[in-house]
């Protein structure tokens, strides 16, 4: 049987604060393994740290220990310049909020990240239009966020954070802020679309029903990955 490359893998990750004379525990000797072509639910109680872990994996935070792997590379030690630049090119985000630039259409936000990667501007506008015809968007590649309902404005965040064709997309509560019934739609367009691309993802949600429709579910209780 072929073995998966991990997209990310975390290995004893712990996490803590200064709080007061003493120190607040996120979490301790934590492992997790996500692999290229699987998506894995992130699910725990409000204030468990599931935010606080998508941001060690996305590299915007250093663990007091562990290690922190993308595609097979170590990132723990690595400076500030090479860990951007896996940011930029191996790492997708989708947040819950879209943060789209306002002044620009959907199909150059888009077309951005590739630019800053270095995409000609040809690339970079085949790779926008594809993407955004492929999320239902081909009549709205125009239009401005202001000028698009909050599911498109979420349907341009995720095919901007798929431009660079990364390894790893990292999703903080990416439906969170929009009804049930678009939040649903949503949800199974990010889940096909990461799927095409083949790439491996880290989806933080409190809907258990959103969850159960990935390829497993991690829990995070105590400091702890607990598998469901």
């Amino acid at each position: 049987m072929k073995t998966l490359t991990p997209a990310l893998e975390l290995r004893s990750v712990a996490r803590s604060y200064a709080e007061g004379r003493g120190r607040l525990e996120v979490f301790r000797d934590l492992d997790l393994t996500v692999r290229a072509g699987e998506i894995v639910a992130l699910v725990g109680q409000s204030g468990s740290g599931k935010s606080s872990l998508l941001h060690i994996a996305g590299l915007l935070e250093a663990p007091t220990a562990g290690d922190v792997l993308v595609a097979g590379q170590n990132c723990s030690t690595l400076d500030d310049q090479a860990r951007t630049r896996i940011r930029r090119i191996g790492i997708g985000f989708v947040y819950q909020f879209h943060h789209l630039l306002p002044e620009f259409s959907a199909l150059e936000n888009v077309m951005m990240p590739q630019f800053i990667a270095g995409a000609s501007r040809q690339e970079a506008e085949n790779r926008a239009r594809d993407l955004l015809t492929r999320m239902g968007l081909a009549s709205r590649l125009e239009h401005r966020p202001s000028e698009l309902s909050g599911g498109e404005q979420q349907r341009v965040a995720i095919a901007r954070a798929l431009a660079n064709r990364p390894l790893l997309l990292l999703a903080d509560e990416p439906t969170g802020n929009l009804d049930p019934e678009t939040a649903a739609r949503v949800h199974d367009e990010l889940l096909r679309l990461i799927r095409e691309e083949g790439l491996g993802a880290l989806v933080a949600t409190h809907n258990l029903e959103l969850a159960r429709g990935m390829s497993r579910i991690a829990r995070l209780d105590r400091g702890r990955i607990v598998e469901a």
